[in-house]
């Protein structure tokens, strides 16, 4: 069974949460279902992020039991579901508050789905309703999501894919998608910025990894985008 196959079949499992207004794929599946076809060949994780808007959070909840034929929560993180066939994807519950402060991040305190808010998913926004065998499902706007992917300061094996998603979004953006990203970029305050900015020049240095989107041929690409968002930046990098 391919990756797509896999994906494919995940978010059938879980459309009844996926279809509930206001909530978004967020995440390394993105790339994937943004490619032409939605090809989701640019694999970094095995495993879907579903963002729920903490306002949604109740009508979400309410869906739960409709995934229980195809997942379980795991037993020491309520917020992620495992699937019970390996035909499927785990699948992980995160917070989004578009109030929260980029940097900052807070526990949604709930006995059957808690939910760890991160702030930077405040900088992303609903973008494109893609059909997916007919399943209809809501994804973030390119510019957000991959301000979001930089914005935050990671290291280790973790900042790694995180940055091989960005990558994956950087692969399928269009020149209106970097332009957006550009003028978000220059809204945040200057430690966003800063970080912003670090993790582009860690993304044109990382190795290629085994069955992930490789970064070298994509460095020129990087380093445009780097020089766009350096050269009307007044603190240095």
């Amino acid at each position: 069974m391919t990756f797509r196959e896999r994906l494919f079949a995940t978010i059938r499992a879980a459309r009844p949460v996926l279809e509930e207004p206001g909530v978004l794929v967020v995440g390394s599946e993105v790339p994937n279902l943004l490619e032409s076809g939605a090809a989701s060949t640019l694999i970094v994780s095995q495993d879907l992020d579903i963002g729920v808007p903490v306002a949604c959070h109740a009508a979400v909840k309410r869906r739960l039991p409709e995934l229980l034929q195809y997942f379980e929560p795991s037993a020491d993180e309520p917020s992620v579901w495992m699937p019970r066939s390996p035909h499927l994807l785990e699948v992980n519950f995160v917070g989004v508050d578009a109030s929260q402060d980029p940097a900052q991040a807070y526990v949604f305190e709930d006995d059957q789905l808690p939910l760890l808010v991160f702030g930077a998913l405040s900088l992303v926004e609903p973008g494109a309703e893609l059909n997916i065998e007919g399943c209809r499902i809501r994804v973030p706007r390119v510019a957000g999501l991959l301000l979001e992917k930089l914005v935050t300061d990671r290291t280790g094996e973790k900042g790694d894919r995180d940055l091989l998603v960005a990558l994956g979004l950087l692969m399928t953006a269009g020149s209106a998608d970097l332009d957006e990203f550009v003028g978000a970029y220059h809204r945040l305050r200057p430690e966003l910025r800063h970080a912003v900015r670090a993790n582009l020049t860690l993304l044109s240095l990382i190795d290629a990894r085994a069955g992930m989107p490789d970064p070298r041929p994509q460095r020129a690409a990087v380093a445009t985008l780097l020089q766009r968002v350096e050269a009307g930046t007044e603190e240095s990098p």
